[in-house]
């Protein structure tokens, strides 16, 4: 073999070289290093969503331990009919309760026991109403008005009819 053509094999042996060294340690190599780079971006992002998701947690948390506070404070014999009583008499409407139906249910979620009371109250203002409403609302008892039916009374043009559902956790 000439000197020309001994260089061409030689180039051609060095290129196949290269070739292989490319395809088996450098190719596998930066594939890698993609894979783990994809990889750790997306490790970051499930991070960062548990962090959210913790962060959120402990409000509730937070919340959760409010309330319990809240509740451990409450009368040792608090009862949700005995207390909407009460405050009835404070808004001048004991008189126009019509009826109050208590119950208890169970929270599917929480599964905590609420105390739950229908109330009635006929021939009132919106004005009384709107007072009780605020009594019950901003009591300290975590008291909750959970559904509010309104209607005019027929018998006087200024009374209206109301129908309640309160509800709080049970002590």
């Amino acid at each position: 073999m000439n000197r020309r053509e001994k260089y061409s094999v030689l180039f051609a042996c060095v290129l196949i070289l290269a070739i292989i060294v490319y395809q088996f340690g450098i190719s596998p190599f930066l594939e890698k290093k993609r894979l783990f780079e994809r990889q750790v971006a997306s490790k970051t992002q499930a991070l960062e969503k548990v962090m959210l998701l913790k962060s959120e947690y402990e409000k509730i948390l937070n919340k959760s331990e409010n309330l319990k506070k809240i509740y451990s404070q409450r009368e040792k014999k608090f009862t949700l009919f005995a207390f909407l009583e009460k405050l009835a008499v404070q808004a001048g409407v004991n008189g126009k309760i019509d009826y109050m139906k208590p119950s208890s249910s169970l929270d599917k979620i929480s599964k905590t026991e609420l105390s739950i009371v229908e109330m009635k109250l006929k021939e009132i203002t919106l004005s009384q109403l709107m007072s009780y409403l605020y009594l019950v609302e901003t009591s300290k008892n975590v008291v909750f008005v959970k559904r509010l039916a309104i209607t005019m009374d027929g018998k006087k043009k200024r009374s209206i009819s109301a129908v309640l559902h309160a509800e709080t956790i049970k002590s």
